[in-house]
């Protein structure tokens, strides 16, 4: 190593000098190499030896100077340039100096350079990005546990120990500088160089970040933003579509080696195979020890009996005094049942085992445990491991199935009562709701105006607005008539063909008996627009529109056989379908397609044929007083809510019990609708929400339709426990209306 470094401090000097100058002096011109050899290089490492062992060096080769320490020989040639030349080579004497001193030394000794020399080089080691602190110290990285025997820390150049620094502070010494030192908390001692380093301030705050869990660096963010570039939802495309490497398809050279090794190891013996199974027979004792940690050849899940429990303080003959039973205990005892005795047997006290009598139930309880062992059937139950997971129904995400209603776009206020119920015009241009302040409003759905009021007299119960797109005509229910009503809105010529039809009515030449009176409107109900008014005898509770348009149905709080009757508009006729009553009834609905009629009591729907006039079908709803119902657009399934918060789902080619009962509201359930063309249906609740619910039927029949709650409206106020009360679908488009108690109808888009 030694004469390495030699070589290379000789090969540097060199170059610096040019290539064109000898180490003995000669100048420009001279052609002589410097004369080193072996034997020279030998012949300075024993002198440098032979300095260092007779007298020990006082300098560590850390001191402040940026230099290594000479030795007495070095300062004695650097006094004398003359002498030095011819005796040492400059290039490996002079390695302690820098650069600068060499040029300078060799300008010295080799006279005047050549015009053509090469400019001097700096310092090689200021833009050295060496990682170590300190170059004098050529130990390398290396733990320094290894020089804490010796006095010295490594070698130089020069292959001269560096020493360690004198280090005699005793502890006194410490405690001083600790207290007169003001940067003796910054101090700290560099294990590698053995000297103390005075921490910056920007290393005292990058220690104190450290220290405090934050990170080196001032104006690195912690929190970026994270790219979810893998959820945990389970994509249907891959991340990447890279093609598969060659090598997965390409038989692998490794394992062509291994099983070569493999080969030669069962050739030459080294891997035996298996041993067959030998066949022998085994046999079993079948009366030995019952072990439970053995496993009988027989049954392998064999479960051992249960043992009998020890005998306690109280089968002693001499039991303590305190299970000793007192005469009440013994006469409550033999009072019991044998069967609800907590023991079988009374304890005794006896002076000594010899008096002991024979166990007079000995024999009993023998029989009883073999009877026990006999028939009770021992057998491992092994439990069904099922994931709870896929108990769960699988049910799509909501984002999956819209569009429904999701925000509050509009509120419509103006009544100064409970809003009631609710119709939209089969174009959903416009809107009707009736009030308990006895007016009817009608108004633009699109911009929340109020385009008429009508006033009539009384509370409206319920109003339906005409399905015909032919016509503009609203039926409303008000105490004991109903009216029908044009508004006068939207097309003029739809307005007046609607009146025309109404004007045509020719009168039969003999009166029929009628449950019910039509009367024309005149004055001013006419200028409102009220064209007939059909009067009940009862109050009215519901009417509602056949989809063609010309009959409609209405209900009346009566106990009789005409709670229900179904009117035709264009011939003023009405009639009573049923002969008798079945209950109560609650609501009524014509099919959307076929001749069929819903009628809906307290705790059932039945279902009649009107061609037929026979009953087709008696549904269960499960629910004890059903408050409202509605009818698929395809006809096949039907929806009640009830005041006990349950919402019942009938599929009518399934069953007369519910298919699924929703009980998703806290209160009674006082509106339900379907949607007439999205698969959505809502209900409205005394709780101040609606419930959307996507409900999708399935043109085969050996689907169940799908349902699915996807989200919960809010915005009504509660008003004398009252909260949502009508709720209706727009014809066209995924909105709802809702109408509360709290006087206004909200739009939900």
């Amino acid at each position: 190593a030694l004469e390495r470094a030699a070589a290379e401090a000789s090969a540097r000097g060199a170059q610096l000098r040019g290539g064109n100058m000898k180490p003995g002096g000669g100048g420009e011109g001279s052609s002589e190499q410097p004369a080193f050899g072996l034997g020279a290089l030998k012949e300075q490492e024993v002198a440098s030896e032979d300095s260092t062992d007779s007298e020990e060096s006082v300098f560590s080769g850390l001191e402040e100077s940026g230099s290594d320490s000479l030795t007495d020989e070095e300062e004695e040639d650097e006094d004398d340039p003359d002498s030095g030349a011819g005796e040492k080579p400059e290039g490996v004497l002079q390695l302690g100096k820098t650069v600068e001193k060499e040029l300078g030394s060799s300008d010295q000794e080799g006279g005047l350079a050549t015009d053509q020399q090469e400019p001097a080089l700096g310092n090689e080691y200021e833009e050295d990005s060496s990682d170590e602190e300190d170059i004098r110290n050529t130990v390398g990285n290396i733990p320094m546990e290894w020089y804490e025997e010796f006095p010295h820390i490594g070698y130089n150049l020069d292959g001269k120990k560096i020493f360690k620094p004198i280090r005699n502070k005793d502890e006194l010494d410490k405690f001083l500088d600790k207290m007169e030192n003001p940067d003796y908390w910054r101090t700290v001692h560099d294990k590698m160089t053995g000297v103390d380093v005075k921490l910056t301030d920007e290393q005292v705050e990058l220690v104190n970040r450290l220290q405090r869990g934050q990170f080196g660096d001032v104006n690195f963010n912690p929190y970026e933003p994270a790219v979810d570039f893998f959820s945990s939802q389970v994509m249907i495309h891959p991340v990447t579509n890279r093609p598969a490497d060659k090598r997965s398809f390409i038989p692998s050279l490794i394992e062509k080696e291994k099983v070569s090794r493999l080969v030669h190891a069962i050739k030459m013996g080294w891997i035996k195979p298996r041993k067959p199974k030998e066949d022998t027979p085994t046999f079993y004792d079948l009366w030995a020890h019952e072990d439970p940690n053995s496993i009988l050849g027989r049954h392998k899940m064999h479960v051992p009996a249960p043992k009998l429990p020890l005998p306690g303080h109280e089968e002693s003959y001499n039991p303590p005094p305190e299970y000793l039973p007192t005469e009440e205990e013994k006469l409550a005892w033999e009072q019991q049942e044998p069967s609800e005795r907590k023991r079988n047997f009374l304890p005794q006290r006896w002076d000594c085992l010899r008096r002991v009598p024979a166990y007079p139930r000995f024999i009993h309880e023998r029989f009883e445990r073999c009877l026990d062992l006999y028939l009770c059937p021992r057998q491992r139950k092994m439990r069904v491991n099922v994931d709870p997971e896929d108990l769960i129904p699988k049910l799509p995400k909501p984002q999956d199935l819209q569009p429904f209603p999701t925000v509050q776009s509009l509120v419509y206020r103006g009544h100064t009562g409970p809003v009631r119920c609710l119709s939209i015009s089969p174009s959903g241009q416009w809107l009707a709701s009736g009030s308990d302040d006895g007016t009817v409003k009608f108004w633009e759905v699109c911009t929340a105006r109020c385009l008429k009021t009508l006033p009539v007299q009384g509370v409206v119960k319920s109003l339906a607005w005409n399905p015909s797109p032919t016509l503009c005509l609203v039926a409303i229910a008000v105490e004991q008539s109903v009216l029908l009503v044009n508004p006068g809105l939207g097309d003029k010529l739809l307005c007046g063909a609607t009146d025309q039809l109404l004007d045509a009515f020719v009168p039969p030449e003999e009166e029929r008996p009628q449950p019910v009176q039509w009367e024309e409107a005149s004055g001013e109900e006419h200028s409102q627009g009220v064209r007939l008014l059909v009067r009940h005898g009862k109050p009215l509770k519901q009417v509602t529109w056949h989809r063609k348009g010309d009959y409609f149905a209405t209900v009346v709080s009566d106990s009789s056989h005409l709670q229900v009757l179904i009117h035709q508009a264009s011939k003023r006729w009405s009639q009573a379908p049923f002969r008798r009553s079945k209950g109560q009834v609650q609501r009524v609905l014509f099919h959307p397609l076929r001749p069929f009629f819903f009628v809906a009591t307290q705790r059932f729907v039945r279902v009649y044929n009107l061609l037929k006039q026979e009953l087709t079908k008696k549904l269960l709803t499960n629910c004890k007083w059903v408050s409202s119902m509605a009818v698929h657009p395809a006809g096949d399934n039907l929806i009640c809510g009830s005041y006990d918060s349950k919402l019942a789902w009938f599929d009518l080619d399934l069953s007369t019990k519910p298919y699924r009962v929703l009980r998703h509201h806290k209160a009674a359930l006082r509106a339900v609708a379907f949607h007439p063309h999205y698969p959505l249906f809502a209900s409205g609740s005394d709780d101040g929400s609606v419930i959307v619910c996507h409900g999708m039927v399935y043109n085969d029949l050996l689907q169940n339709p799908l349902i699915v709650p996807v989200k919960v409206l809010k915005g009504h106020a509660l008003t004398h426990d009252l909260g949502v009360v009508d709720v209706a679908f727009h014809p066209s488009q995924p909105w709802l209306f809702s109408a509360g108690a709290d006087a206004t109808v909200r739009l939900f888009t």
